[in-house]
């Protein structure tokens, strides 16, 4: 992806949708600014690339129970879909962020090891553990009916996208100077971010709707749910790393897509 002349004044949000839809996912997205004023506004996007990652998750998994698959393989295509949409960048985050964390090691050298391109013993047993639990709850909301599966797909790649909106919040410094996360980082204005969350909160309760109160109810504790343990994990990175990375981005994502789908699984 190339990188356009920085600082142009006048963000438009079609600049917001480049960014977050370029760096976010793998859709043939042309990202024609790359500062910290379209980088503000695509972190404020970032739930609008969720939707549509989740909406092509929902997708497949349904075809697939049109075609007589059973819950199982439906939700194996709908955990593979945001992996393929975004290249695997974001369980490759996830997977670092586990080694740098599990290293035990001081910043500087938890954040080299971050920076390799091989995968620690940390980074292996996270993913297969929240690969296992996503492809577990998404066949657990299959299981109960095609509408909930589908629900789930979609709730839980919003809710992951809103994590890191609420990560790119004002107040939360960069680990490195270079990198996505030094461009993101502390770009979202707190009300902002109340507002893009707020607006999450509205669309899934109205679509929860369709199941009933109690759809509306466990839709927003889904995405509750979601928020706050990415939100642990954030201020436990913060603590660790001395703030935030591209990789902790991704592990931000992962973390909280995973407890969406747990909750509306057991919910």
């Amino acid at each position: 992806m190339s990188k356009p002349s920085p600082e142009t004044p006048g963000t438009s949000w079609s600049d917001g949708l480049r960014f977050a839809f370029g760096t976010l996912t793998v859709l043939p997205v042309a990202v024609t600014r790359w500062d910290r004023e379209a980088a503000r506004a695509g972190m404020l996007c970032a739930p609008v690339a969720g939707l549509v990652v989740g909406l092509a998750a929902a997708a497949l998994g349904l075809f697939l129970l049109v075609l007589g698959a059973g819950p199982l393989l439906a939700a194996v295509a709908s955990a593979a879909v945001p992996a393929a949409l975004t290249r695997g960048l974001h369980l490759d985050g996830l997977a670092d962020t586990a080694d740098g964390l599990g290293s035990g090691k001081p910043a500087e050298d938890a954040l080299r090891i971050m920076k390799q391109s091989d995968i620690g013993p940390f980074g292996v047993i996270t993913l297969v553990f929240v690969l296992f639990a996503q492809v577990a709850a998404l066949a657990e909301a299959y299981g109960a009916s095609w509408g909930r599966g589908a629900f789930a797909a979609v709730v839980s790649a919003v809710a992951a996208r809103l994590a890191l909106t609420l990560a790119a919040r004002v107040g939360v410094p960069p680990a490195r100077p270079e990198g996505l996360g030094a461009v993101v980082a502390g770009t979202v204005p707190l009300r902002g971010a109340g507002l893009v969350a707020g607006g999450v909160v509205a669309v899934v309760a109205g679509a929860g709707l369709l199941f009933g109160t109690y759809g509306l109810v466990l839709g927003v504790v889904a995405v509750a749910a979601a928020c706050g343990c990415a939100e642990l994990l954030l201020r436990h990175c913060v603590r660790r790393f001395g703030g935030v990375t591209g990789d902790v981005f991704g592990g931000l994502a992962e973390t909280a897509g995973t407890a969406a789908l747990v909750v509306l699984a057991v919910g």
